[in-house]
This record gives C-alpha cells, sequence and structure tokens, in this order.
C-alpha cells in the first residue's frame, strides 16, 4: 500500500507537474470572471517554471545529500559482502533490444562489477525489482542477470533480490536473503540517494559502508551553478525534491533514525 500511495502522490506533487498544471489554470481562468486571480496564477507558474529551469535550484539541493558521505576508498576491509541498490537499467529499452541499456545511475554496475573483481570472495547482491505499478516485464534483476557477462562477471558470481520496488524493500529483502551474517556491507548507489539508503538499511540491521557513486555535482563549489539547458534544471530539481520528500517520508514514519542520516 505504502508503494501505490508513493507512487500516485508522486505523480500529482511533482514539483514541474503543478507549475505546469498552475499555469494551465491561470490562462484558462483568463476567459472567464476570475481572470485577475488567472493571472497571478499563470505568472507565478511560469515564473516556478523559469526557476526550476535555470536557477540553481537543482544543485542547491543536490550538494547536501552527495556531501554526506566521502568517497568510498579501499582499505582492505573486513568486509561481509556487497550489496548494490537497482536503478540503473533502462528497462523498457533493454528488453526491447536485448541488451544492457544503462541509465544516469549506470555507475552503479559499474562498481558492481569493480567491486566483485576485487572482492572476489565477497558474496554480491544486486537488488531491484520492477518500480513500475504493474509489472509487465522482467524484473531489473532478471535483465542484469541475462546479461551479467557483459560486465565480465561469471553466472553465479551475484546474488539477485528481484521483489523489490523501492529502498524500503531493498533493505528489507535484501535482509531476507542474506540472513543475520555479521560484519560491515558495502552499500553502493547513487551518491544523492545514499542518506536515505543507509538510514533505511541500518534500520533493517545492517552495518553499512557507504560506496556513493553516480555524482551529479563537482562538489560545494557547483551549488550555485545555473543551467543553460532547461530539461537539465528541472530534471536535476525533479531528482532532488523527490529524494528530499523521501527521506521526510522516511522520517516520519519511523523507517530512519534521522531526517539526513549520516556516517
Amino acid at each position: 500500500m505504502y508503494f501505490i500511495a508513493s507512487k500516485v502522490f508522486w505523480t500529482l506533487a511533482a514539483p514541474t507537474t503543478l507549475l505546469m498544471l498552475g499555469t494551465a489554470l491561470g490562462l484558462a481562468l483568463l476567459f472567464t470572471p476570475w481572470r485577475r486571480a488567472g493571472r497571478v496564477l499563470a505568472v507565478l507558474g511560469f515564473a516556478g517554471l523559469l526557476v526550476c529551469a535555470y536557477s540553481p535550484l537543482g544543485n542547491l539541493l543536490l550538494v547536501p545529500l552527495e556531501e554526506r558521505f566521502p568517497r568510498w576508498t579501499a582499505d582492505g576491509g573486513p568486509y561481509a559482502g556487497i550489496i548494490v541498490l537497482g536503478g540503473p537499467v533502462e528497462e523498457t529499452t533493454s528488453n526491447a533490444r536485448d541488451m544492457l541499456t544503462f541509465n544516469e545511475s549506470g555507475e552503479r554496475l559499474v562498481a558492481m562489477a569493480d567491486l566483485a573483481r576485487r572482492f572476489p570472495n565477497l558474496p554480491v547482491v544486486f537488488t531491484g525489482g520492477s518500480a513500475g505499478l504493474r509489472q509487465t516485464g522482467p524484473a531489473e534483476a532478471d535483465i542484469v542477470e541475462r546479461h551479467l557477462g557483459t560486465l565480465g562477471l561469471a553466472p553465479g558470481r551475484v546474488m539477485f533480490e528481484r521483489r523489490s520496488r523501492n529502498t524500503v524493500e531493498n533493505a528489507a529483502l535484501t535482509r531476507e536473503l542474506l540472513g543475520n551474517r555479521p560484519g560491515g556491507y558495502l552499500l553502493v548507489t547513487s551518491a544523492f540517494h545514499m542518506p536515505r539508503s543507509v538510514g533505511l538499511f541500518r534500520r533493517a540491521g545492517f552495518t553499512v559502508v557507504p560506496v556513493p557513486v553516480d555524482f551529479r555535482t563537482g562538489g560545494p563549489q557547483d551549488a550555485w551553478r545555473p543551467f543553460t539547458l532547461p530539461g537539465d534544471g528541472i530534471r536535476r530539481v525533479e531528482i532532488v525534491t523527490r529524494e528530499w520528500i523521501g527521506l521526510a517520508a522516511a522520517r516520519l514514519l519511523g523507517q530512519t533514525d534521522a531526517l539526513l542520516p549520516g556516517p
């Protein structure tokens, strides 16, 4: 139920969706007795879209998430295993082309291949089902397993958890798969997603060693960098707003012990 509610909520509450709906409603009101309110609504909606598209807003919200955990440096461990979160695969294109197709988070799989070779004796888990409301094709884990050789890994080198639909389920179902093995697990996900992932996996009973990848900014110096292409700015605001809402929801629901879990 939580998964469905979160999907429906985000469909309606995404910032650019609200701003576009507000602009459209404002324009429609121009042809009614409420045209003054329509002008205000249209101007505010359009101005909001411009802010999302061109201002540094997306970077300002993203940098604190990406800077929360330092880059991982190999210290030899010891580690209990490696956990890689799903999300890097373009499922529709991968199925249609029968090949492994990455999205912006593809570095998660690059890191998985690297760590699996670097620590040949550690168990590796890729956790990722289908994030859609309706699963009409193979789970993301099925796609990765089918093309594991593309990553230079032998069949059987990676364990796959294929039922999870979000990060909460990633943590719970990976715990179910691995049992109560002691020790610290290398946790691989995008840098902006790492604080929420760490909080959820800690609550599931894991000791995690963050391995953030897929950085979208160069660091604090990019916080005030505006965007020149509107699509880039809007995409950044969408991603980071969703992450902050997810952090707040996880804290309110008692799924994490802090709003912004840290080292």
